[in-house]
């Protein structure tokens, strides 16, 4: 199963629109966004599972308010899932501390964060670290699809 990441659209459409189609064509069947979402996106992910967190930019209750579809999940600051036997955990970054420490569990065998507006994976112990980057506010936007259960995980990389 293919799971796509992103993050940072900050209420940005075109950026997301263009994420969505690339997503689509690489057969991704669930999407986590880590935040600084943008009311403006929610609607545009109508009709996809999509989990969402708030982000350091969010209103925590409009955010909320606004993820109504029964595909959608919002998780407030730290989202939890199981996939295919992988336990993965998202958040938004910004919380350094909590970020740490969601991390350096020992629960995760997938973390996912935003915030820096930078792609980066790496291993802590047996947790696969990923930023996807931003899609937004960013000199380099991308997103990441990770697949699931082998952690392979692809950026991608998206126009300006």
């Amino acid at each position: 199963m293919k799971i796509g990441v992103i993050s940072d659209s900050h209420g940005e459409v075109s950026p997301v629109r263009q994420a969505l189609e690339r997503l689509d064509r690489l057969g991704v069947e669930a999407t986590i966004h880590c935040g600084d979402v943008g009311l403006e996106i929610v609607s545009l992910l109508k009709g996809r599972t999509v989990h969402f967190v708030r982000g350091n930019t969010d209103d925590p209750d409009l955010l909320r308010e606004a993820v109504v579809e029964p595909e959608h999940t919002f998780h407030d600051r730290l989202g939890t899932l199981e996939i295919a036997g992988i336990k993965i955990a998202f958040l938004h970054g910004h919380d350094v501390k909590l970020l740490h420490q969601t991390i350096h569990s020992g629960r995760w065998d997938l973390v996912c964060y935003g915030h820096t507006h930078a792609f980066s994976q790496s291993r802590e112990g047996h947790t696969l670290v990923v930023n996807p980057g931003a899609l937004s506010r960013t000199e380099n936007p991308s997103m990441a699809v990770v697949e699931l259960p082998s952690l392979e995980v692809t950026e991608i990389r998206m126009e300006r």
